[in-house]
């Protein structure tokens, strides 16, 4: 789990400045909120990077299908994805979200969208907006969490060969360049279909990956 989840946060550095950039385009990034969150998301990974060099795992299987399958049941409960309030409460609410998707983020090795844009979307973002915010909030988790795997990856035996500590290369290099040709079309998507469409289809694909998280588990 650790040599899948690492390459992943490392092929992230790409994929998130290529959907970025599509969604900049079509004016979905909120740079504000960027701003506020690039401490806390940071913090979080760091925290959460340590924790994932250490714990087994089938531990950090487990987290991902709970946290996939609670998100997913999220986005399938809350009809209409009608928001709880408008905005943040406040800054320490706002700094504590930022905190827990960088956290869980680098423990699942995924690029933030999966918490961020429920949480986004709770507050008040429009679906479109969540979406590409989150597609640059993957740049401040993927590279501390890259480093960080190699980091607590270094010298530990066994790994497959070109391994940076835990992020290895071969595998970087065979999904890389396939996340940031595809990346673009999937910003296009986002803004082409309805927002409950969109909101469907990432709520599925979130069930999808829990249960097969928790059928390795079994």
């Amino acid at each position: 789990m650790k040599i899948a989840v690492a390459p992943s946060l490392a092929t992230i550095v790409l994929t998130s400045l290529s959907s970025a950039r599509s969604h900049h385009a079509r004016g979905a990034v909120d740079y504000g909120l960027l701003r506020k969150w690039a401490l806390p998301v940071t913090t979080g990974v760091v925290v959460g990077t340590a924790a994932a060099g250490y714990v087994d795992g089938q531990v950090l299987t487990g987290i991902f299908g709970v946290v996939a399958l609670l998100v997913a049941l999220n986005m399938f409960l809350r009809r209409n994805n009608e928001p709880v309030r408008k905005s943040f409460p406040n800054a320490t609410i706002r700094s504590l979200s930022g905190g827990i998707v960088g956290l869980f983020s680098a423990m699942m090795g995924i690029g933030g969208g999966t918490l961020s844009v429920p949480i986004l979307t709770v507050f008040g973002f429009e679906m479109r907006k969540a979406v590409g915010t989150a597609s640059a909030i993957g740049f401040f988790i993927a590279i501390p969490g890259a480093i960080g795997f190699i980091v607590v990856g270094w010298g530990v035996p066994s790994l497959p060969p070109l391994s940076l500590g835990y992020v290895n290369l071969i595998a970087f290099a065979a999904i890389a360049p396939l996340t940031m040709a595809f990346a673009p079309l999937g910003a296009r998507i986002a803004h082409a279909i309805p927002q409950q469409s969109l909101r469907v289809a990432f709520a599925v694909f979130l069930l999808a990956t829990a249960i097969r998280m928790f059928w390795s588990l079994l």
